[in-house]
């Protein structure tokens, strides 16, 4: 008899932790072998209400007895409600719905240069991004996100894309050369490492892009959703962007993206210029209605605020402590631990085996995405737990 394992019929995309989920709800998980572990990855921040939440499954629950799809070529039940709901808790105007984060940025590109063109700058064919930032990986997204790494394999990337320095103010010069149309970039950049930007940066890159009459376009794919203690982190940084994207978070975990643009930026978008088959369908905006109002209902973002800071409060401590962890970076509850000279993938193992499920950031930084929902008493036994796996891993170095 062969020893010999069958290859799997799934590509090798990923590279998974040793851990086969099988049930979730609130702040935790369970495994097919029955650990529980408290998760706060939450899907790459995209259940920020929770595993399975009461108020989303029984709204989806109910859609499920009714329609599953139909065709945008009609009324789609509650795409109005739900990009309303949005419209009325932004700055933005109107709503397109897709699938993804990177289904949302394609379409933030693809409206860029429609904006153009209607204006009549042919001459503005470049689209401005960041180094070290992260927008999806489709050809033309994976073309947006300024690092070598993802582009690696899949060259020549699309072109049309340039990317300066974050946070560099004299990099801001170079947008006014008559080329740009719009700029696109994160307020904190969680793939690359969980940097934020800086306030007084973003209000210069913003009256930059007013000045010229360049589209600023803001990526909140994983800040959204009150994921930084507020809906959306551009009303943290007090500027009012043309466009936002966003996904993950929106639907608690349903696969919906969406983007959202001022009106005058809308308009450009007509019949037959874009589309989606499966965007804002039925069952993903009833979760998408629920999850909005739940965040407000609930004055969930109060709590954020509240437990966040303490959290950094508790975090900081640790710097004077531990001797390879160097910053605290993020807001709310998108958290970067900087760490030097340490191995990340054993921390994750002390992690995992002290039943905590945490992530990576960047080259050298842990990333720590709690539920919105979470509890002080869960953010307490973490705090606990991590400081017991530092302790650990520095007398082990």
């Amino acid at each position: 008899m062969s020893n010999v394992e069958t290859p799997s019929a799934l590509m090798n995309t990923y590279s998974r932790f040793p851990v086969q989920i099988k049930k979730g709800k609130g702040s935790y998980v369970w495994d097919v072998e029955g650990n529980k572990y408290l998760d706060y990855t939450m899907g790459i921040a995209t259940c920020n209400l929770g595993h399975v939440p009461d108020q989303v499954k029984n709204k989806v629950q109910e859609q499920l007895e009714l329609l599953w799809h139909c065709s945008n070529l009609y009324e789609v039940p509650g795409q109005e409600k739900l990009a309303t709901l949005l419209a009325e808790n932004s700055c933005l105007d109107q709503v397109f719905f897709c699938n993804s984060g990177a289904e949302a940025n394609e379409a933030a590109i693809k409206l860029a240069k429609k904006y153009a063109k209607d204006q009549g700058n042919e001459k503005r064919t470049e689209i401005v991004t960041f180094k070290q930032s992260f927008h999806g990986r489709t050809g033309v997204t994976m073309a947006a996100t300024g690092q070598e790494k993802i582009h690696q394999g899949f060259t020549p990337v699309t072109p049309g894309f340039r990317y300066i320095p974050y946070n560099d103010y004299e990099a801001l010069n170079d947008l006014t050369d008559g080329k740009t149309t719009a700029v696109l970039l994160e307020l904190i950049q969680g793939e690359g490492g969980v940097f934020p930007a800086e306030k007084e940066w973003i209000e210069e890159l913003a009256a930059t892009c007013k000045e010229n009459d360049i589209l600023l376009m803001i990526d909140e794919i994983q800040t959204g959703i009150g994921r930084t203690g507020t809906m959306f982190a551009y009303e943290q940084y007090e500027i009012e962007p043309d466009v936002i994207t966003l996904a993950k978070g929106l639907a608690s975990g349903f696969p919906m993206g969406a983007m959202l643009a001022k009106e005058h930026v809308a308009a450009s978008f007509q019949p037959g210029t874009h589309g989606s088959t499966f965007g804002g369908n039925p069952i993903v905006v009833s979760a998408g209605i629920a999850t909005i109002e739940t965040i407000i209902e609930e004055k969930i973002l109060k709590q954020v605020q509240e437990n966040s800071k303490w959290l950094f409060e508790q975090m900081e401590a640790w710097k004077g402590e531990f001797d390879f962890i160097q910053k605290i970076r993020g807001a709310g509850f998108l958290i970067g631990i900087e760490m030097t000279d340490v191995n990340l993938a054993e921390i994750l193992e002390k992690f995992r085996n002290q039943n905590i499920l945490v992530l990576t950031a960047g080259a050298n930084t842990l990333r720590i995405l709690p539920p919105l929902t979470t509890t002080r008493e869960e953010l307490n036994h973490f705090i606990t737990i991590a400081h017991q796996v530092f302790m650990e891993y520095g007398e082990e170095k």
